[in-house]
């Protein structure tokens, strides 16, 4: 039964490698490559950094409704791909394998209310984490056949402010999320709701400059379901928990000449959080056979971002730059989140068509290292990894 464990262990990670983060939830975000903290502005401060809400010079309030298409590419593994019997290697499969494209539409909504004094409250609607993958044909598909990671996170925020040049803010974020995995293992479906929160803070030092640092707080997605099929003929519930990891951000903006403004932005991403799976089963034959936890040893890692926008008359033109490097260390990586370092470019804007209603459209390209992988399952290359976004929105004042 080691077989068995082994293959079940290698494809329910599949859950968190569709549920890594999805950073870019507005337009803005989507055009600035996500470097919009410091100089967050819009109805979607309430995510990005609530405390600006306070700061902002419209004291009205504003809703936005966004909509983004995420697609995901092919992609391309050559090499070998090892499979056990027992405790033996017994077999080496050569073939090549290219996972299946998908595509999403990922709807968010952001809302700032009017100044009452000193303080602002917001609220965000949006999907943190979330996508899929697929490998349709053999030798992938052994290790990683199907699943889905789907979340919506809740996040009301509160921002108070100490004085023209200083603003805090402190958000709860509640996070449900619905995933499920199917191989020729098992299929299992399950669902959860966790609770987290976020703080934020921005030091404006001069009418141009804003200096922010954000910290969103890291969350255990406890994932609570049932198997449908097994092969040990036996269905039983089964819970797992999987780290959406804590953020902190540091990133700081500046306005020349009241037109363009470029701000600069370093992510740090725990995600040695996610330092082993473990599956619990609440039947004991599924225990023994499948439940077996397994070491990840993710490792934290900075990401950063420059992001550029330039305002002439009703319109705002952005664009923006990402390094986002991989977490996954070589011993551990796998078919179902073949992550590799990731170079991110971004372009969009805004029209304002009236004093209270604006537009804005956005894209986005991630363009992923090829890696070449050396492990106990896989001897290759993984290649051609891409991702796309296209972000559409509008916002209301009030």
């Amino acid at each position: 039964m080691q077989k068995i464990a082994l293959m079940s262990l290698s494809v329910t990670t599949a859950l968190l490698a569709g549920g890594y983060k999805i950073p870019e939830s507005s337009v803005n975000a989507v055009a600035l490559s996500n470097a919009y903290v410091a100089n967050a502005n819009g109805a979607d401060a309430s995510y990005y950094n609530p405390a600006n809400m306070v700061l902002n010079k419209n004291k009205g309030g504003a809703i936005e409704v966004d909509l983004t298409y995420i697609g995901l590419g092919r992609i391309n593994y050559a090499g070998k791909t090892n499979f056990y019997n027992g405790t033996t290697l017994v077999a080496t499969d050569p073939r090549a394998s290219s996972s299946e494209s998908e595509d999403f539409l990922v709807p968010t909504l952001f809302y700032v209310s009017p100044a009452l004094g000193d303080f602002r409250f917001g609220l965000s609607i949006v999907s943190p984490a979330g996508l899929s993958k697929q490998w349709k044909s053999d030798p992938s598909a052994k290790y990683a056949q199907e699943f889905t990671l789907k979340t919506i996170e809740v996040n009301p925020t509160i921002a108070y402010k100490l004085n023209d040049q200083l603003a805090v803010a402190f958000g709860a974020r509640g996070v449900y999320s619905s995933g499920k995995v199917k191989n020729a293992l098992y299929t299992l479906d399950g669902t959860g709701m966790d609770w987290g929160y976020n703080l934020a803070l921005t030091l404006k030092p001069d009418k141009d400059t804003n200096v922010a640092v954000t910290y969103r707080s890291q969350i255990g997605l406890h994932v609570s379901g049932d198997t449908s099929t097994t092969v040990t003929t036996i269905n039983s519930g089964v819970k797992v928990t999987l780290p959406l990891p804590a953020t902190l951000t540091f990133a700081a903006s500046h306005t020349f000449n009241n037109t363009t403004t470029v701000e600069a932005l370093l992510e740090h991403n725990v995600w040695s959080a996610y330092d082993k799976l473990n599956f619990n089963f609440n039947s004991a034959t599924n225990e023994t056979n499948l439940g077996k936890s397994i070491a990840k040893n993710w490792e934290d890692m900075d990401t950063f971002r420059i992001g550029i926008t330039h305002k002439y008359e009703k319109i705002s033109a952005m664009a923006g730059f990402a390094y986002d490097p991989s977490p996954i260390p070589n011993a551990t990586f796998s078919y179902e989140l073949p992550d590799t370092t990731g170079k991110i470019f971004s372009l969009g804007g805004r029209y304002d068509i009236s004093s209270r209603v604006n537009i804005g459209i956005a894209g986005l390209v991630d363009v992923e290292e090829n890696r070449k992988i050396n492990n106990a399952i896989l001897s290759g290359e993984i290649s051609h990894g891409r991702a796309y976004l296209v972000s559409l929105g509008m916002e209301y004042k009030f």
